[in-house]
């Protein structure tokens, strides 16, 4: 689930990108805010922290489900980094970072992204709460690496908004699951002051039949171990989501960088052998939330 796309970012000076797990959710946390200012540059042209070289450092709390398909919920602490450095956007992700190797211009109304993506992936190899599933065994952490590109439309309602439509595609390149993942996702942002913004957005992912036989089967010594019933599984739409996310500026000014505040909330609802695996139909749930709270210092 992406909170605020890419797109949006390098227009306006890098949010945090998205995903889709409660980590995503963290990374879109601390770095939406500064979507604003450009945005906000219209109705009061001034300097801005973001229309050069700038750099948002900040941290997180997430809580959520303590791994995907779970109803036991961590609290996780996560650092950001983000910004934009001699014209490439710096975004973070889930475990990790994304690349915008192709700039907006302040003034166009259709944007494009493109660049690099890499992860690191630990779902169920860390904060398993539920005995069950932990008697099946922990899974080794995956390195995912790919690419991630989009579009965006600007000035759609008013002359601030935007519209994105962007995807992330990734392959685990460490021998973990070994599979394929695609994270399409859609993401509408206005601000509503100087000071504040709000971001409203959607997004699937579809995984290949690798993922899914790592993550969602129950092998016979998964099954001996820990009493679920085997299950194979195949690839297919894993998930939907929805989320918002709220930022605000707490000198009442985001173009001059300084601390911002941001929350989100997020609902996804889990489907096909996502759903019906063993590890949430029958110890989990196919409701998963997430909320968030986090600081961040633009300079």
């Amino acid at each position: 689930m992406n909170c605020a796309s890419r797109e949006t970012m390098s227009r306006s000076g890098e949010l945090l990108g998205l995903m889709r797990t409660t980590i995503s959710l963290a990374a879109m946390l601390i770095a939406a805010f500064p979507v604003a200012a450009m945005a906000q540059d219209v109705v009061a042209p001034e300097e801005s922290v973001f229309d050069g070289d700038h750099i948002t450092i900040g941290v997180a709390a997430i809580y959520g489900p303590s791994y995907d398909g779970s109803d036991d919920y961590v609290v996780s602490p996560v650092p950001v980094v983000q910004g934009n450095l001699e014209g490439i956007t710096i975004t973070p992700r889930p475990g990790g970072v994304a690349l915008d190797l192709i700039p907006d211009g302040k003034d166009t109304a259709i944007g494009f992204s493109l660049g690099p993506v890499a992860t690191l992936s630990r779902n169920r190899a860390s904060q398993i709460e539920d005995p069950v599933v932990r008697a099946a065994g922990k899974l080794d952490a995956a390195i995912e690496l790919g690419a991630n590109g989009g579009v965006t439309f600007y000035k759609l309602l008013h002359g601030y908004d935007s519209l994105t439509v962007s995807a992330d595609v990734k392959w685990d390149v460490a021998g973990a699951h070994s599979g394929r993942t695609i994270s399409p996702a859609v993401s509408y942002f206005t601000p509503l002051s100087k000071a504040a913004l709000v971001t409203l957005s959607a997004s699937m992912k579809h995984v290949d039949d690798d993922f899914a036989r790592y993550y969602y089967s129950v092998s016979p010594a998964q099954s001996t171990a820990s009493g679920l019933p085997r299950f194979d599984a195949k690839g297919g739409w894993e998930s939907w989501s929805l989320c918002l996310l709220g930022g605000y500026d707490l000198n009442g000014n985001a173009l001059d960088g300084g601390f911002a505040v941001f929350a989100l909330a997020n609902y996804s609802r889990l489907m096909n052998d996502a759903k019906a695996r063993p590890y949430t139909s029958l110890r989990g749930d196919s409701d998963q939330w997430t909320l968030g709270l986090g600081l961040g210092h633009t300079v």
